[in-house]
């Protein structure tokens, strides 16, 4: 075997291991499960005289620190909505880990299209140029995420 070889191999495996370090890192290494009982595990809705709480069952949700746009949550409802819930247009379903299984963005998405669940606005700038969405449907389910808002597009512009 020659050095050019040996060099290619190491290389090769080099790649593969940063690139399974990087995946692991994204699916796994950032994440931490919201305990349904803390501070964190409360989700208001937005109303038209500000926001007003939910009332939750089966509560699921992960959070990490690595990025304002990672929250995911799962929940049923109890109860009615309030009349006056600001809704959401622009409601872009973020995907989240595979491991995370009771939130599926492409279905959401396209149910939000279609009509089957309606978007919501939870929290306006719940960080910095971040608002927190929900999907509800008529049965109760939700689900939640966080996604960037276009309030400033210039964001990241100097002058």
């Amino acid at each position: 075997m020659n050095w050019g070889r040996i060099a290619t191999i190491g290389l090769a495996l080099t790649a593969l291991a940063s690139g399974a370090g990087v995946w692991y890192a994204q699916q796994y290494g950032y994440y931490e499960p919201i305990d349904p009982a803390s501070p964190d595990a409360a989700v208001p809705i937005q109303t038209a005289e500000g926001p007003s709480r939910l009332n939750m069952t089966d509560f699921q949700a992960i959070d990490a620190d690595s990025s304002p746009i990672r929250w995911r949550a799962c929940f049923r409802i109890q109860g009615d909505l309030p009349a006056d819930a600001v809704p959401f247009p622009a409601a872009t379903p973020l995907n989240g880990p595979f491991w995370f299984d009771c939130y599926d963005a492409a279905r959401i998405g396209a149910d939000l299209e279609s009509g089957a669940a309606r978007a919501f606005l939870s929290q306006s700038e719940i960080r910095p140029d971040v608002d927190r969405v929900l999907a509800i449907y008529p049965d109760g389910r939700a689900y939640g995420w966080q996604q960037f808002n276009d309030k400033t597009p210039e964001r990241g512009v100097m002058d």
